[in-house]
C-alpha cells in the first residue's frame, strides 16, 4: 500500500512539475507553424573550381550552418537542392534582411600593410570615407533636411570634386545614390593603398566581441592560432613606428585602419590575439563574430529568392494540428470507454498524462513543433494507446479463465510486459534511423515519435498501472463487471 502510494505522489509531482514547464518555457514552432523567412542560396564557382561538385556544396553549407547557429535562431533547417542549391528556412525571423547579410557574405578577412609614401593620399581618403558615412547616417535618421547637421559635411561642389577625383561617371540619380556610390569607390581606393593580405582568417582559431571602455561601441576580438601569430607578430614588427597603418580587408572592404606604436620595433605585436576597433554597433560586432567565426565560405553564394511566410498561415496550420490532434484524443477515448469501461476510463487519464508530459518534454529539450512533428506526436498517441490495449486484453482473458479481478490484473500487466517492450523498441530502432539518416522535417518527425514512444511505456507500465491499483481500493469499484461484460465471466465470477 505505501509503496503504491509513493508511486501516486510520484506521479502527481511529475504531472505538477509538466504543468509548471509548460507555464515557463513556451513551445517552440517551426516555420510552417510558426511563420518565418526562407531563402534560397546558390554556390556559384569561382575561378579556381569552375564546376561545383557534392564535396563543395557540403562545405559551403558546413559554413552556413555555423553562422546560422551563430545568429541564434533556434531550429533552422538548411538543406541541399539539386547541385548547387541550398533551402534555409528560419522560423521566427520576419526581417530576413540582417540574415541574408551575414550568410552571403564570402567572410575573408585580411590583415594588409600600407603601401610606403601613400599617408597622404589614404589620409584623405579616410576623412572623405568619414564624411560620406556621416551624410548616410544623418539620410537614415531623416535629419539631414536640418542645415545646420551638414555645417561639418561636403558641400555639393566637393562631392562632385569628389566624385570625378575617383572616375566615377555622375550619373546618380539621387543624392543617396551618389553618397552610396562614393562611399563604395572610397573603399576601394583605401583598399588599393595597402600592400597583397600578408594574413588571412584561414589562421584564425576563434573570435569573439566586447563592449569598448568608453561604451559607446563595441570592438571584435581574435585568437589566432600559432602560425597566424608568428606572422601577425612579423607583420606589425614590419610597420611599428613608420606611420604606415596596419588594414583589416572583410571581403575587400575595409573595416579598419589602425597604427602600430614605436615599442613594437623590436618584435611586434606577441601574444597571437588581435582587436578589431572599428565604432561598431552590438549588432555590427554580432554579425561580424558570426561571420568569422563560421570561417570563410570556400565558393561564392548569391540570395537568389528571399520569402517571408506569414504569422496567418502559421497560425491556420496550428489550429488545424491541434483540431486533428484533439479529435484524434477524443475519438480514441470513446472507443476506450466503450470497449474497456472502468479501465477505458484509467486509460483515458493515463493518456492525458501522457499528453502531458510529452508537451513537457517538447517545452523542456526543446522541440521544434513542424506539421511532420505534430504527426510523430499523434501516431505515438496510437502507441501509448497500443499498449494499453494489449494489457486490457490480457486482463479479459484472465478473468474469462475464472481468476480474481486484482491477480487477473496483476497477470495481465506480466503478460503483456515483454510485448510492450519489444514493440516500443522496434519502433525506437526506426526512429534513430529516420532522425540520424535523416534531414530536416523528417528529423523533425522522428524526434517527436521517439520522445512519445519513451513516454508512452512509461505511462503504460507506471501511470496505468498505478492508476488501476489506486481505483482497485474502493470496494464499490472492484467488480469484474466493470472490465468484462456479465456474460463473458464464467458464472462463478458473475
Amino acid at each position: 500500500m505505501a509503496r503504491q502510494q509513493g508511486w501516486f505522489a510520484l506521479i502527481l509531482a511529475l504531472a505538477i512539475a509538466a504543468g509548471s514547464v509548460l507555464a515557463s518555457f513556451p513551445l517552440q514552432l517551426g516555420l510552417d507553424l510558426r511563420g518565418g523567412s526562407q531563402l534560397t542560396l546558390e554556390v556559384q564557382p569561382s575561378a579556381e573550381i569552375t564546376k561545383v561538385k557534392a564535396e563543395q556544396l557540403e562545405a559551403v553549407k558546413a559554413v552556413l550552418d555555423r553562422r546560422v547557429n551563430g545568429l541564434g535562431v533556434a531550429e533552422s533547417t538548411l538543406q541541399t537542392v539539386g547541385d548547387n542549391q541550398l533551402v534555409l528556412q528560419l522560423p521566427g525571423v520576419t526581417d530576413p534582411s540582417r540574415a541574408a547579410r551575414v550568410l552571403g557574405s564570402t567572410a575573408l578577412l585580411e590583415f594588409r600593410a600600407q603601401k610606403p609614401g601613400s599617408e597622404e593620399e589614404l589620409r584623405g581618403l579616410i576623412q572623405l570615407r568619414a564624411q560620406l558615412r556621416s551624410l548616410l547616417a544623418l539620410n537614415a535618421s531623416k535629419d539631414a533636411s536640418d542645415p545646420a547637421d551638414q555645417e561639418d559635411g561636403p558641400t555639393p561642389e566637393q562631392l562632385a570634386k569628389a566624385q570625378k577625383e575617383l572616375g566615377l561617371d555622375g550619373t546618380a540619380n539621387s543624392e543617396q545614390e551618389q553618397l552610396e556610390q562614393l562611399l563604395a569607390r572610397a573603399n576601394e581606393e583605401i583598399v588599393d593603398r595597402f600592400e597583397p593580405a600578408a594574413l588571412t582568417g584561414k589562421d584564425l582559431v576563434t573570435a569573439g566581441r566586447q563592449q569598448q571602455q568608453n561604451g559607446s561601441s563595441w570592438e571584435v576580438t581574435l585568437t589566432f592560432n600559432r602560425e597566424g601569430g608568428d606572422k601577425f607578430a612579423e607583420l606589425t614588427r614590419s610597420i611599428a613606428g613608420t606611420g604606415r597603418l596596419l588594414g583589416i580587408v572583410l571581403d575587400g572592404r575595409p573595416i579598419s585602419e589602425a597604427g602600430v606604436g614605436e615599442q613594437f620595433k623590436a618584435a611586434g605585436i606577441t601574444g597571437g590575439s588581435a582587436v578589431i576597433t572599428g565604432n561598431f554597433s552590438a549588432e555590427e560586432a554580432r554579425d561580424l563574430e558570426v561571420q568569422l567565426r563560421g570561417g570563410s565560405l570556400p565558393l561564392p553564394v548569391e540570395i537568389l529568392e528571399v520569402r517571408t511566410i506569414g504569422p496567418s498561415l502559421g497560425a491556420e496550420n496550428v489550429r488545424r494540428s491541434l483540431i486533428a490532434a484533439l479529435a484524434g484524443l477524443v475519438l480514441v477515448a470513446l472507443f476506450m470507454l466503450l470497449v474497456y469501461r472502468l479501465a477505458g476510463v484509467v486509460a483515458v487519464l493515463a493518456l492525458s498524462l501522457y499528453a502531458l508530459f510529452n508537451m513537457a518534454a517538447y517545452a523542456l529539450i526543446p522541440v521544434t513543433l513542424t506539421l511532420p512533428g505534430t504527426a510523430g506526436f499523434i501516431l505515438s498517441i496510437g502507441m501509448a494507446v497500443d499498449a494499453n490495449v494489449l494489457i486490457f486484453e490480457r486482463i479479459k482473458d484472465e478473468l474469462r479463465r475464472g481468476n480474481t479481478l486484482i491477480r487477473s490484473i496483476e497477470t495481465g500487466f506480466s503478460q503483456a510486459f515483454s510485448s510492450i517492450v519489444d514493440g516500443h523498441i522496434t519502433t525506437l530502432i526506426s526512429c534513430a534511423a529516420l532522425f540520424f539518416l535523416g534531414t530536416g522535417l523528417v528529423k523533425g518527425f522522428a524526434a517527436t515519435l521517439g520522445i512519445g514512444v519513451l513516454l508512452s511505456l512509461f505511462t503504460a507500465l507506471t501511470c496505468t498501472r498505478t492508476l488501476l491499483r489506486f481505483l482497485m481500493s474502493y470496494q464499490s469499484l472492484r467488480r469484474p463487471t466493470n472490465f468484462l461484460p456479465a456474460g463473458q465471466l464464467p458464472s462463478s465470477a458473475a
